[in-house]
């Protein structure tokens, strides 16, 4: 069964380089300028440009998706010159396909630059890493003094003990920064899912609404504490692939580290709309929840159209692109 598999693979493989070759010999162009001319910017375009170097038997064309972003124009000329492309007949090309490179470089980066942070574990002693965590408080907790660095107070925004410190351990930094970012640039509806965490059954609904649709028994949750955990689902998203039909609908370039907090804010907020409309019967169902949130996502990212927050859209230079 496996050598029929193997010759099976081989045989597909052959067909498909012959029909590519055909193709081309009766249009007069390479895949690249199929799909570039054909295939509408964004998450549908990049992908398919992304398959296409990967899968390219040119060894030049597969590490083009590995390239610094400094050589990201020389590795066009390289790319337009092995497939016999004049760049002055085909200008545009040329630009879209840099467009597309400095997706999927970015997205690489992107990986290692959070896997990083993640990496990275929080260290007391260090004054930048209680700076960020005293921000997080001052954000989330502005008319609310902190008495002590070591606290019970911690608990009041969903930390499990005295000192979060303890908390960060299965993201590092990443939690923390993500957390970070929701307070102080979405400060708002930060705040409002804090305050629907501790009180949510008359907070988002009237009294009169949540006994119509019988939210009755919905509890509230640790906000650090799912904020922790969801940096842990965006981070899988992200390792995953599965972002990169978001980033590469909603980055005209290469998506960055704000894109990806941007991401963990959505997340977060869509997340505490889920726990409300799932009313679970108490905090041991939160695993349950987040699976089903987690399958919702994924779902809706394999939409090739799919950007997953509107309000973050690539801008007008993509779409002309």
């Amino acid at each position: 069964r496996m050598f029929v598999q193997v010759c099976l693979y081989f045989y597909c493989k052959c067909l498909w380089r012959c029909l590519k070759f055909v193709v081309r010999k009766l249009t007069g162009r390479c895949e690249l300028q199929r799909i570039c001319y054909n295939t509408k910017p964004g998450a549908a375009r990049t992908m398919k440009i992304e398959a296409s170097l990967k899968g390219s038997k040119s060894k030049r064309l597969q590490t083009s998706v590995s390239v610094h972003p400094d050589a990201i124009e020389k590795t066009i000329d390289d790319i337009m010159e092995l497939k016999r492309i004049n760049p002055d007949i085909n200008p545009q090309l040329g630009v879209s396909l840099q467009a597309c490179l400095l997706q999927i470089v970015g997205y690489r980066n992107l990986v290692a630059e959070v896997e990083k942070l993640r990496r990275e574990p929080y260290d007391s002693e260090n004054p930048q890493h209680e700076e960020m965590l005293l921000k997080l408080w001052k954000c989330l907790k502005p008319n609310s003094p902190l008495k002590a660095r070591i606290s019970k107070q911690w608990c009041e925004i969903g930390f499990q003990g005295d000192d979060p410190k303890t908390d960060f351990r299965g993201m590092g930094l990443l939690g923390l920064y993500n957390l970070v970012y929701f307070a102080e640039w979405d400060t708002g509806i930060a705040q409002q899912v804090l305050s629907d965490s501790l009180q949510p059954k008359y907070s988002q609904f009237s009294k009169a609404e949540w006994e119509k649709k019988k939210f009755d028994k919905a509890i509230g949750y640790s906000f650090a504490i799912v904020g922790i955990n969801i940096t842990d689902l965006a981070y899988n998203l992200l390792v995953s692939g599965a972002l990169k039909t978001h980033f590469y609908n909603v980055a005209p370039e290469a998506p960055t580290l704000t894109h990806f907090q941007q991401t963990f804010c959505y997340l977060m907020h869509e997340f505490h709309k889920f726990w409300i409309e799932e009313d679970p019967l108490d905090i041991m169902e939160f695993n349950r929840v987040r699976e089903k949130f987690h399958k919702r996502i994924l779902k809706q990212l394999q939409n090739p159209d799919m950007a997953l927050c509107p309000h973050f859209a690539a801008s007008e230079s993509l779409i002309n692109m």
